[in-house]
Order: structure tokens, then sequence, then C-alpha cells
């Protein structure tokens, strides 16, 4: 192996770091597409004439689908390779993107926001991206970067488009700004199709055996999956109720009573096909060389709950935060709150760098425990601290969240290979299904009981981390030819 092939250099632009910032570029792009509404939102609703519910019914279906997508997308990479998969992704959601810009009311433009919530999948492809070019020992600070650094085009986007709505001028310069988002997506979609490939030269990329539901390798994973699978359509349901007379009632009681039904089919459904991929383990056992634990990919989700589904939920909610309980005005407010997505650019990769030197679980035990402290010192956060020092406690949380998501995803590649993308898509799934409920929690309680709940959730995660075992040794897959490869995962 040659020094380039070894070497991590973030300043180099050829072989696997190449690829890397190639796909973190990528994973920047969905975010400015997937959140160009929310700096426009005030001249949207201005031009559409929305109403109060009807905006928060927009950025309620600006995630809905991301949830459901994670997961199709995750099992498309896996079968298809994330270059395909990323290209025609970024090029398909240019689509919903353009209907936005074009809405002329409110049902065009949810119909188009529901759609683009697909895009929020697309960090799900990098994943394996990334995992495919990076060997184990450097794979924490690879999907580290890849994820903090593309996770930054939310912010991007909140410091961008409001400007170049401005430069396009007039009352609907934000069509024009949003358009510009989509236009984005086509370009680096074909840049990123010409510019990747799946595997370094030689490599094997590995598929699943069957695309329609992840594989376990025993009876005990088995019944796991089913129960993981259960959140992902409660979620859903949640999201519906939220929709309903429970929420801003745009659902009638009928049409929400649709929903809940046609997600339990869709689980049924979902249940069965997991029986019909997986049914072969009751009847002749998996031999110890092919084994991987579910139960790995079990604690991933929790903890990714905790913290991603955390970030989101505090990111939506602390201008309001600092507003409400220091007299700010929200464009003061708006400003110290962004310093908590700021922290991604340096907390994720740094998550995955700590847990490349010190080992996986040992550092998820320390970042979940520094999380669930620094939630549980913001609930204690009022009036009578100095706002220096409430800043502080906001960015020194943040630290953890981020750091403890990289920490997460350098776990995941780890697992079994060919399932990458929809062990990565289960987990991202997870995160978003973390922010629903976390956002319901803090619509029903103040602040101070939504950073305790918030707390006593990343506990949970901790005590969770208990059955998680340091990746060691060698993952196997076998080859077209029948031969075995073993992948160094330690």
């Amino acid at each position: 192996m040659t020094n380039e092939v070894r070497s991590f250099n973030l300043l180099a632009f050829r072989g696997k770091m190449k690829v890397l910032h190639m796909s973190w570029m990528a994973f920047f792009v969905t975010f400015v597409v997937w959140f160009n509404h929310a700096p426009l939102m005030s001249a949207i609703k201005d031009t559409l004439g929305l109403s109060k519910a009807e905006v928060s019914i927009l950025l309620t279906l600006n995630v809905a689908l991301a949830i459901p997508a994670r997961i199709i997308i995750g099992m498309l990479t896996d079968k298809y390779g994330p270059r395909l998969v990323y290209s025609i992704l970024l090029v398909a959601c240019s689509v919903p993107c353009f209907a936005f810009a074009l809405a002329d009311s409110f049902v065009q433009a949810a119909i188009a926001r529901f759609l683009l919530g697909f895009i929020g999948a697309g960090f799900v492809v990098g994943i394996r991206m990334v995992g495919e070019w990076f060997p184990a020992n450097e794979l924490g600070r690879a999907e580290g970067v890849y994820g903090g650094w593309g996770n930054f085009g939310s912010a991007a986007a909140a410091m961008a488009l409001p400007t170049l709505a401005l430069l396009f001028g007039g009352d609907e310069g934000w069509r024009y700004a949003i358009g510009t988002t989509g236009v984005l997506a086509i370009v680096f979609g074909v840049l990123y199709y010409f510019n990747v490939s799946d595997t370094p030269k030689g490599s094997t990329y590995f598929k699943p055996k069957n695309l329609g539901a992840i594989e376990v390798t025993s009876k005990g994973d088995l019944f796991l999956l089913l129960a993981m699978k259960a959140p992902i359509f409660l979620a859903l349901a949640l999201l519906a109720w939220k929709l309903s007379s429970g929420g801003v009632d745009l659902l009638s009681a009928t049409g929400a009573n649709t929903v809940y039904a046609v997600l339990f089919v869709g689980y049924v459904y979902d249940a069965w096909q997991a029986w019909r991929v997986n049914k072969g383990v009751f009847e002749t056992p998996v031999p110890a060389l092919h084994r991987y634990k579910f139960k790995q990919v079990a604690v991933l989700n929790v903890l990714y709950f905790a913290t991603f589904g955390s970030e989101l939920a505090v990111v939506s909610m602390l201008p309001l935060f600092f507003s409400d309980v220091f007299g700010l005005s929200m464009v003061q407010a708006g400003l110290l709150a962004s310093s908590y997505a700021f922290m991604n650019l340096m907390s994720r990769p740094a998550g995955g760098l700590i847990s490349d030197i010190f080992g996986r679980r040992r550092t998820l035990l320390i970042l979940i425990a520094g999380l669930a402290i620094g939630y549980f010192t913001f609930a204690l956060v009022d009036s009578s601290w100095p706002l220096v020092l409430a800043v502080i406690t906001a960015m020194a949380c943040s630290f953890f969240v981020q750091a403890g998501e990289g920490a997460v995803f350098a776990v995941v590649p780890l697992i079994k290979r060919r399932l990458t993308g929809q062990i990565a898509g289960m987990t991202g799934a997870y995160g978003n299904i973390g922010a629903v409920c976390y956002l319901t929690v803090f619509s029903m309680v103040g602040f101070d009981v939504f950073f305790a709940v918030i707390g006593v959730s990343a506990v949970v995660g901790l005590l969770a981390l208990f059955f998680m075992e340091e990746p060691r040794g060698h993952m196997a897959e076998v080859r077209d030819d029948g031969t075995v490869e073993l992948i160094e995962v330690a």
C-alpha cells in the first residue's frame, strides 16, 4: 500500500481524499436543498398568504418523508452502489425543489415540501461510500468529516439564501434563491457521478443477497429487528396526529385514521418482508464466520435518537429559548443559537477521531455521559444565569451531541460491510424519530422539562451502551466466486 493510500491529508484531493471531499460536498448540497425554505419562511409566508398553522405544517412535512426515505435509500445504496444512488437522488430531488419555488398555493408548497424530505436521506449514501474507501483506523475521522462538514449545509443555507434572495430582488426573490439550490443539486449530481467510484481499484463491492429487508443472522436478532422497526411507523403516526385535530387540524379524523391504518398495514408488510428474507435462520444456523450481532445496530439506533434527534430539536427551538429566557431580539437570539450548529464543523470529526484513537465503545460512553450532563445542566438555565454562561453551556452540550454523532457513525460501517447502507439508513432514521419525539414533548412542556427529558433519554442510551461490544478482528464477506474476504474492523 502506498503512502498516498495510507495518508489522511484533508488538503489532498486525490484517491480516497477526493472521494471524501466529493461526498461531504454532496451531503452539504442535500442539506442546503432540504433546509432552503427555513431562512426564507417569512417571505414565503407573505407571498403565499400562509397562516401560522400552515407554516407549522410545512416545517413538519419537510422532515416526515426523511424517516422512511433513509431506510429505502439505504437499501438502494447497498444494491446499486453509492455513486449512482447519490447522483440520481440529487438530480431527482431538484424537481420538487423547483416545484416549491414555483408554488402558488399552500397545497402545492406542501406537496413539494413533503417530497423534498427524500433528499434528507442523502446522508446515508455517503456513509457507505466513505466506509468503502477508508481503513478501520481512519474510518471515524473520515465519517466525522463527512457528517460534520456536510451537515453544515443547513447553516450555510441560513446564511446565504436570504442575501441571494435580496440580490435577485422583489417580493419573490425567494423563488429564485430556492430555484438556484435546485440547479446546484443537478450540477453536483452530475459532477459526483463522473468523479467518484464505489470502491478503490481492485476492491469488491459487496451487495446484500436480498433487497426486501435487512439480513440478520440469528433467531433472536430477527425478533429484535421487528421490535426496532416499530418506532419508525409510530413516529410517522405521531406526525399524522400532529397534522390532525391533535395538532394543527389539517387532517380530518377520517383522514388521520386512514393514515394510521395505512401505517399499520405498512408495518405488517415490512415485518413479513423481514420474515421472508430471514426465515432461513430457523432452518439452518448461519456459520459463525458470517454472523453479526444486530444488538450492535439497536444500540446505535438508541444513541442516534438521543444525539442527532436532540440536535435537530434543539436547533429548532434554541432561538426561542434565548429570546424568551434572556429577553433578546430574534436576531440576537438567532445569532447565539447558530453557535450550536457551527460546532458541527469540528465536533463531529473530533468525535470520529477520538473514536479511532481510544476505541469505539469507550468513546461513546464518555460522550453520551457528557451529553446527559450537558442537557441536565441546560435544564437548570434560567434568566438569573449570566448570558455568557448559558451560551457556554449550549456550546459544551453541542460538542458532546455532535461528537457523539461522529462516534456513532464511526461504528456503523464496521458491523457488516454489505449491509452498511441499510444499517446507516435505520440508524439515521432513528435520529429523525428522535427529533419528532422531542419536538412533540417541547410542544407540551417548558424549556426545563424539555432539556431534562433529553437528558433522561441520554441516560437510557448510556445504559444501552453496556450491551454493545467493541468491534474487533475482522468481518467476513463472500465474493462472487465464492471466496471469503476478511475485512479488518479494528
